[in-house]
């Protein structure tokens, strides 16, 4: 059992399912209005923010069909 995913599929769930539990919780115990409990919510938000950008500027588009060998869909 991997304690650590590796897939960005998992890494991104992880990362929305523990700010949303945050906010939850937080928002539960009254404790959302404490300034430090904002910045800690925020940064994460952040940085979920920024990781999802970089992750888009990386992803290359990926072709199924190679150019050279088309393929006719006609039939």
């Amino acid at each position: 059992m991997k304690l650590i995913p590796t897939t960005k599929d998992a890494i991104a769930l992880i990362c929305v399912t523990v700010l949303a539990l945050g906010l939850f919780i937080s928002g539960l115990f009254d404790v959302l209005d404490y300034v430090i409990v904002k910045a800690m919510l925020f940064l994460g938000f952040s940085a979920l923010f920024v990781a999802a950008l970089i992750f888009a500027f990386k992803n290359e588009s990926k072709k199924n069909r190679p150019e050279d060998e088309l393929q006719d869909d006609l039939h």
